[in-house]
């Protein structure tokens, strides 16, 4: 069998002779090699072993542990499912322990039988490839709710990360973000994700109803509560029971509805407008808005305990000009969707229209976005997009921080991969070609940055 079809193993050892006598003993693996932190880590990068051995004294100090575990946290930070067996001194047990509940997978104390650690490599192997294959079949019962949202930037990944483990739970989520940035589709995602999803999803603009049929529509009325009031009607908070209740533009619920808002959050009941029966509702609240509450607290315009009570959970959404890369990505997305729609046939964005949306800084997000391509699509003479039916100014210049010379090496990588895969439309042949690299070392880098 060859070697690119065996199972990795790495091992992390700075002894030469006792990392020959392990790669040795267990040849039906492919074994990587490492002797300290950075080359052990270059390898997680670029193979994401299932399995790792590695020692806990690793240079430039071998007879501290300190590097030990910072590897250790890497990896599992890198690659969260990696089984680490930590191999430690004779009597090092309350090391093996420390190790084991920051997250490693077993220990062993050298010397060790062979035999031994071959049998809990081989569980860990077992245990890494359940739980794989359980993540591929919760795949495929549940639909991910955020395939359609396109990025590529860091921040946002986090985002959804964080969405997706919200889901699960009840808590108020509180979306922050500037208008246009996807705040009502990141929150029919903790709604299609949760254990409501069968249930519906009722959202409510608070600014654009006028602030005396607000509670009425939130809250419903009885039959004759006022003048028109004809039948019993049911409010919006009613009609979501046991789905998800999105309040968009919270900021901008008056004074006094966020203390009736507030006793429903504590109480879980609401009373109809004319009525006096308390009637229970269960729901889950998902808020959102493009403004600073805690200025609007300080200028006594928001309840600060309605804010707490809103706030279990804040998720700051990024504008588009602080996402790498992602305005030219959803822009060859949304050329290939309107083009479509208008029948246009196969149509792309020349050169200098990608710079032009490049350049831009987007002041309203996406959804500005979205309306430009369309619009360029609509008005352009032939098949390609030019940057004159893209109809932008120069744009505004994006500062950057400064940072320490690794760290800015880093990111101008990072920088450098996201544009061009943007440019290209994800074509990693072109992608390769516009920054001078060969292909497996663009690979090598998206991989190192996690990207995909």
């Amino acid at each position: 069998m060859s070697s690119e079809k065996l199972p990795h193993l790495l091992i992390v050892e700075d002894d030469r002779a006792l990392q020959k006598q392990i790669r040795w003993a267990f040849d039906q693996y492919d074994a990587l090699t490492a002797d300290d932190r950075e080359s052990a880590l270059a390898q997680v990068r670029r193979y994401q072993p299932p399995v790792v051995t590695m020692d806990l004294g690793l240079p430039p100090d071998a007879d501290s542990v300190s590097e030990g575990f910072k590897l250790l946290e890497e990896i599992l930070t890198l690659a969260p499912d990696t089984k680490i067996i930590v191999l430690t001194g004779q009597n090092d047990r309350a090391n093996a322990l420390r190790a084991v509940a920051l997250g490693a997978y077993d220990f062993f104390a050298k010397p060790f039988e062979i035999e031994m650690l071959g049998l809990t490599i081989e569980r860990a192997y077992r245990l890494y490839e359940l739980q794989q294959e359980n993540k591929r079949l919760q795949s495929m019962q549940q639909p991910d709710v955020l395939s359609g949202l396109l990025t590529r930037d860091p921040e946002l990944l986090r985002v959804c990360r964080t969405i997706e483990k919200v889901s699960v739970s009840d808590a108020t989520v509180l979306l922050l973000g500037e208008s246009g940035t996807g705040k009502e589709v990141l929150a029919r995602a903790v709604h299609e994700s949760s254990a409501r999803r069968r249930e519906r999803f009722v959202a409510i603009n608070c600014a654009a109803i006028p602030d005396n049929l607000l509670e009425s529509e939130l809250f419903g009325y009885e039959k004759g509560a006022f003048t028109g009031a004809g039948k019993t009607t049911p409010g919006k908070i009613e009609t979501a029971n046991n789905g998800t209740l999105m309040l968009d533009e919270i900021g901008d619920l008056p004074h006094a509805l966020q203390a009736k808002l507030l006793r429903f959050l504590q109480e879980r009941v609401i009373e109809r407008i004319g009525g006096r029966q308390e009637i229970p509702v269960n729901v889950r609240i998902v808020c959102a808005t493009h403004q600073d509450l805690k200025s609007l607290i300080a200028e006594g315009r928001f309840r600060e305990d309605l804010f707490y009570r809103l706030a279990e959970i804040v998720v700051n959404i990024p504008p588009l000009r602080a996402r790498s890369g992602d305005a030219a990505l959803l822009a060859h997305a949304f050329v290939r969707r309107f083009a479509a729609e208008q029948n246009r046939g196969a149509m792309t964005m020349r050169e200098d229209a990608v710079r032009a949306v490049e350049a831009h800084s987007w002041p309203g997000n996406v959804r500005e976005l979205e309306n430009c391509i369309k619009r360029a699509v609509i008005m352009a003479e032939g098949s390609q997009i030019t940057a004159d039916d893209i109809g932008l100014g120069a744009g505004e210049p994006l500062h950057e921080n400064l940072l320490d010379l690794r760290q800015a090496r880093d990111d101008a990588e990072r920088r450098v991969i996201i544009t061009a895969l943007a440019r290209a439309d994800g074509n990693v042949v072109r992608a390769a070609e516009l920054i001078g690299v060969s292909r497996p070392t663009l690979y090598d880098l998206m991989h190192r940055f996690g990207l995909k």
